[in-house]
């Protein structure tokens, strides 16, 4: 049965999406904001989640500020070889996406890899577990826009566009302190649903709050936390279409592209990736809308926009897993 959202509740998971409060008093700071109490910020939260609205809340790590590398991997699997690949997947701690699409390529999964661990040698350990009958590793080159962000509220707000990375670059490890290590691990634990739940946090650190909180400032405004807040699922709050979308993009023409894809708000993420044998596509887009036809009509835009007529949308069939990667480190 599909939840009713009254208007206290879209803003509501507007802000718990991309501006949670890091402070001692979270949903206090939220009631503020919405003119509601802290415990009636907390029933609407825990009403989210039993309803399978709000999957966690936690942090968006920077995977490659951590040291880890990340890859995204496209499989050609045969009906009968899915049950395994499943299993095969969900048991994996490094891959935290994993879906079916509408493709020839019908498998694709993301794959984060801690220091130290070859990603050749661990996707051939994959590979002889699953048993694909093609498989491809189609590494990031340049990031365009990285921020997912579901409008409840529809009054064409922007906040999704915090996402969008001015530079392109594709971030590299930085030194963390032994404090920073230990903030990050236990940030990864979903926020428990309590009137002050970063004491809880800071006290199985032994720390101090206000010094646990400022480590949570420090790493949000060095990039290693692209952000603290909710994982939504989308097809629960109305956005029951999504395509990955992809084109062959001239090298001159990437940039441009790019920008203009990672300024939409239907867009999540945008990359320019590396190409493999049989595939010339090298943009990628996340193109997310309340219908298939929603997806071709922007892609069909940008097309008409950029010159670029060689495409191809992958509409995601069915959801094998998503979730966070835990970083330990």
């Amino acid at each position: 049965m599909k939840m009713y959202f009254d208007d206290i509740d879209k803003k509501l998971l507007n802000a718990i999406q991309v501006a949670f409060p890091l402070r001692r008093e979270p949903f206090a700071v939220l009631g503020t904001r919405l003119g509601i109490s802290a415990g009636e910020v907390l029933r609407r939260i825990e009403r989210f989640k039993q309803g399978g609205v709000v999957r966690l809340i936690g942090p968006v790590l920077d995977a490659r500020r951590l040291g880890y590398q990340t890859t995204l991997v496209a499989m050609k699997i045969a009906q009968n070889r899915l049950d395994k690949a499943v299993q095969a997947i969900s048991q994996h701690t490094g891959i935290s996406h994993c879906y079916e699409r509408s493709h020839y390529l019908n498998f694709w999964f993301t794959l984060a890899l801690p220091p130290g661990v070859e990603t050749e040698t661990e996707l051939q350990k994959l590979s002889n577990t699953i048993k694909p009958e093609a498989m491809l590793e189609l590494p990031a080159l340049r990031l365009f826009k990285i921020g997912v962000f579901f409008d409840m509220s529809g009054d064409d707000q922007r906040i999704s566009d915090t996402g969008i990375a001015p530079s392109n670059i594709l971030y590299q490890k930085v030194d963390l302190s032994p404090a920073d290590k230990l903030v990050v691990n236990e940030l990864q634990h979903d926020l428990s649903l309590v009137q002050r739940p970063f004491d809880i946090s800071s006290r199985r650190l032994g720390m101090d709050i206000d010094q646990f909180l400022a480590h949570c400032y420090s790493l949000k405004q060095r990039g290693i936390m692209r952000r603290f807040g909710a994982s939504i699922k989308h097809n629960e709050v109305g956005f029951t279409a999504n395509a990955m979308t992809c084109w062959v993009a001239p090298p001159e023409v990437v940039e441009t592209a790019g920008k203009k894809l990672a300024a939409l708000r239907e867009v999540s993420h945008c990359y320019e990736r590396k190409t493999g044998p049989l595939w010339d596509y090298n943009l990628f887009a996340m193109i997310h809308g309340d219908a298939r036809e929603d997806c071709q009509l922007i892609a069909d835009k940008i097309s008409q926009e950029t010159g670029l007529n060689e495409y191809v949308l992958l509409f995601s069939t069915k959801e094998f897993k998503k979730t966070r990667v835990k970083y330990l480190l």
